[in-house]
């Protein structure tokens, strides 16, 4: 908006002074009656004393024209093919992440608040339905919003006919009072959507940054930082759970334990092993057997391990042969269904010839 208001040759000192005012008469208004939602009153007043003064700001007109007839229902005329397919999927599943994502944020915030749960897989569906119907509207795909649901909490609305009524002034407002609503200040909105962004911040997070692990204060800041850089939630919100994933295979890894009792006579050693075996962890796994002792038998109990994939398959298949070419006898005892069905499918140190395959597996 600041930049719109400096390419129209807006005073943007002036629009600055008014997001002041509007935020004051935010903050200082509830303090002496909240009957009436402070932001409501602080767009009428700004609005009123802009047209009263003739002041020229930046208004909601500037930014575009406001639709005076309801649209009308038509199914998009689009070849209905894999080119078209190929066109618009990368932006319908962009759309649809940063949906569901804000859509799910907002009812976190909202259960918060409100201390109650909410339905997110009926949101969700809901939300799908009415973006494909909007579509055949000549709309625009939309999800919940941040802002305008902690105004309507903030201000009293907590039932399903705020959310109604929302709908239905807003449409009023557009169709019957455009000339009244494009004549709003930008700075009014301005300051209501500071007070959203200064209710919803977790200020308590900022001072438990010197506390937190820090993986985790890692993967707040790249999400914050990759956010405002590309403007793009999806991709902000993909880099943190990617680190996320991350951190949290390397700190899995690391909960991998074997511990090995040796035979009175030195001849046999038994293995047990706790904790999940999977890509990141097979070195730690591997790196706790001694392949060059000269045993007779090795018994490997898995009754506290799982096995994952197919790395996994390849570390077991690794340890037995690897014992078996220094002439012990080995066990593997104790797998779940889970794993014993993955090895079954995939190991080779029960096949014939394997042996020879164990430096290509």
């Amino acid at each position: 908006a600041f930049t719109k208001a400096q390419e129209l040759g807006k005073n943007l000192w002036l629009m600055y002074a008014m997001v002041a005012a509007g935020l004051t008469i935010i903050y200082v208004l509830p303090r002496f009656t909240k009957s009436v939602p402070s932001p409501l009153v602080s767009i009428i007043v700004l609005t009123v004393i802009t047209i009263i003064t003739g002041t020229d700001v930046l208004t909601v007109g500037d930014m575009g024209e406001l639709p005076t007839t309801l649209p009308v229902f038509n199914i998009p005329t689009v070849p209905f093919n894999f080119e078209t397919l190929s066109i618009i999927f990368p932006y319908a599943l962009t759309l649809s992440l940063v949906g569901l994502l804000e859509s799910f944020l907002t009812a976190n915030v909202i259960d918060d608040l409100t201390d109650t749960p909410s339905q997110k897989n009926k949101e969700a569906v809901a939300q799908g339905i009415a973006n494909c119907v909007t579509g055949c509207f000549g709309g625009m795909a939309g999800c919940a919003m941040i802002g305008q649901s902690v105004i309507n909490i903030k201000s009293g609305g907590r039932g399903r006919l705020s959310t109604f009524s929302a709908g239905v002034l807003l449409l009023f407002f557009i169709l019957v009072l455009s000339n009244w609503v494009s004549r709003i200040p930008m700075a009014a909105l301005i300051a209501v959507m500071f007070m959203v962004s200064i209710g919803t911040f977790s200020w308590a997070s900022l001072k438990k940054l010197p506390i937190m692990p820090r993986s985790e204060t890692v993967i707040m800041l790249t999400t914050v930082i990759m956010t405002v850089f590309t403007h793009n939630l999806a991709i902000g919100v993909l880099i943190g759970v990617a680190l996320s994933a991350i951190f949290f295979s390397r700190k899995i890894a690391q909960l991998v334990f074997v511990d090995t009792v040796f035979s009175e006579d030195k001849t046999k050693r038994t293995y047990s092993v706790a904790g999940q075996i999977f890509f990141v962890s097979v070195n730690y796994f591997l790196a706790a057997f001694n392949f060059k002792e000269e045993l007779e038998y090795v018994k490997i109990d898995l009754t506290h391990a799982h096995l994952w994939d197919q790395s996994a398959v390849a570390a077991i298949d690794k340890v037995v042969l690897e014992f078996r070419r220094n002439g012990a006898e080995v066990d593997l005892i104790g797998l779940n269904e889970a794993s014993s069905t993955l090895l079954d499918k995939l190991a080779i140190h029960d096949k014939p010839g394997s042996l020879e395959n164990l430096a290509e597996h």
